[in-house]
């Protein structure tokens, strides 16, 4: 499995449109499962966070190692979620990713997910901040 939490820049003045996305997300909940699904999402949340007057979006995830991407999705959530992206996220910002070093999962809870021994998917740690950009 792969865990992830990753750090996006919204881009000023779209914090309306933030609120807009995250409301659309939350009111189309049995769309989002299905593309969640040939995602091998077992868990996806959207953090919110200010800090000194800049926005940010976190992403946390909980996703099997051979799940489809959104860019080759055929749902419309997933198109919309592209479009929401490319109009209210900061590029050059680029995503931070922070890098995981302890899980923690009841038993229980990863019999449920598939997920056979997650303290194995620690990442070794990198003493540096992790920025990936679009390339071009």
């Amino acid at each position: 499995m792969k865990v992830e939490l990753s750090r996006f820049k919204v881009k000023q003045g779209k914090s309306d449109r933030v609120d807009k996305w995250l409301e659309m997300l939350n009111e189309n909940m049995e769309d989002i499962v299905q593309s969640l699904d040939r995602e091998q999402m077992k868990l996806e949340v959207i953090f919110r966070e200010i800090i000194d007057d800049q926005e940010y979006l976190y992403w946390f995830s909980v996703q099997g190692e051979y799940g489809e991407m959104a860019d080759t999705s055929p749902f419309d959530v997933d198109k919309k979620h592209l479009e929401f992206h490319e109009e209210c996220i900061d590029h050059s910002y680029g995503m931070r990713d922070a890098q995981a070093q302890v899980i923690m999962v009841p038993k229980q809870v990863a019999t449920a997910m598939d997920w056979i021994d997650p303290s194995e998917d620690k990442v070794p740690f990198q003493k540096k901040e992790l920025v990936y950009k679009r390339s071009g």
